[in-house]
């Protein structure tokens, strides 16, 4: 598959899930196949529980940090609620969403004035718009911290960043891990990709 001139990434989830870490495997993926990558997080509520995002332009023709809401061609969340709000906001219609399955329950539904979001609720919003949909959920995770590896191995293993291959994944984690995190992350990015 082939990179067309840019391709947007919106990367959303709460504090403390390691959308830092996910976001910079996926720009240094890129970086090793060798195409342009340009990124910008937002850090200052992972502390606090609250929303965290990161922007990724890949391809030549992306010459800022920032996605425009409503053009992103790929929407990453690692949290249902924090999904269909990317979704909402940041996904083009006809781009892909691939999230994490798991809930951090707002205060409203803890309290019990809304009922929880069904993931089912995302696939409807996700057939109006023409979104594909790829809804990652391990039974295998002995740690929940590696959610984030596991939707990185989904990226890879359904080719959704076109010319990134397997090994510019691998060199990426390689990177940014050591010691025994980093064997048990590629264990499980190779048993997924």
């Amino acid at each position: 598959m082939r990179m067309k001139d840019k391709m947007d990434i919106y990367v959303i989830g709460v504090g403390g899930q390691g959308i830092g870490l996910l976001s910079e495997a996926l720009m240094r993926a890129a970086d090793y196949a060798g195409l342009p990558v340009r990124g910008v997080d937002t850090h200052g509520l992972a502390q606090r529980g609250g929303t965290v995002t990161s922007h990724i332009r890949i391809g030549a023709q992306a010459h800022s940090a920032l996605i425009r809401e409503g053009s992103a061609d790929m929407v990453v969340a690692l949290e249902r609620y924090e999904a269909l709000r990317a979704l909402n906001s940041h996904l083009a219609d006809g781009g892909t969403l691939v999230y994490y399955d798991t809930v951090w329950q707002p205060l409203d539904v803890r309290l019990g004035k809304n009922p929880p979001l069904a993931w089912q609720v995302i696939s409807e919003e996700c057939k109006r718009g023409g979104i594909r949909e790829v809804r990652v959920e391990s039974a295998k995770l002995a740690d929940t911290r590696m959610q984030n590896v596991v939707v990185l191995a989904e990226i890879a293993k359904h080719a959704l960043l076109p010319g990134v291959e397997h090994q510019d994944y691998e060199r990426a984690l390689q990177d940014l891990l050591d010691g025994r995190v980093l064997e048990k992350n590629l264990d499980l990015f190779n048993s997924i990709a």
